[in-house]
């Protein structure tokens, strides 16, 4: 079971997958989203390609905990993700992985572009790693529960 974790963008997809055993998150390249061109095939390859069981997909609340129109139009993208692919995809709440993602990569020795490229990677990573200690958390103290 392969968990895609999704940081969507208007430019740019990023991309992290969760290793085949375990839970660890690894980047994947960005998606670049181009006029004309269809993303979402690039997505269907890379689905296809690692066997994903699973789509969790950043959700950018406001601060106040709000949806706002960003996060409107992700809601829209995750529905197109289910319709399409017919696997489950959740969402978890992204706020501030941008933020952490550029603070990750502010010690490295990586021209603007470079980082730029890097970012939206990242910040999958982040996304997807938030569900996956998540899941485990819940699999620990449902283990737990039981042994109780």
């Amino acid at each position: 079971m392969r968990i895609l974790g999704i940081d969507y963008g208007g430019k740019r997809v990023g991309l992290a997958i969760s290793a085949p055993v375990g839970f660890i998150a690894q980047g994947l390249p960005t998606i670049e989203r181009k006029d004309g061109e269809d993303y979402l095939e690039e997505l269907a390859e890379v689905i296809n390609e690692k066997e994903v069981s699973e789509i969790v997909v950043g959700l950018p609340r406001n601060m106040n905990d709000t949806i706002g129109e960003k996060a409107e139009e992700v809601l829209v993208f995750v529905e197109t993700l289910k319709s399409r692919f017919g696997i489950p995809v959740h969402t978890v709440d992204e706020r501030l992985t941008t933020v952490r993602a550029h603070k990750a990569m502010s010690g490295a020795k990586m021209s603007k572009r470079g980082k730029k490229k890097r970012v939206d990677m990242i910040a999958a990573q982040f996304i997807l790693q938030c569900y996956l200690d998540k899941i485990s958390n819940r699999a620990v103290t449902d283990e737990w529960d039981e042994n109780v």
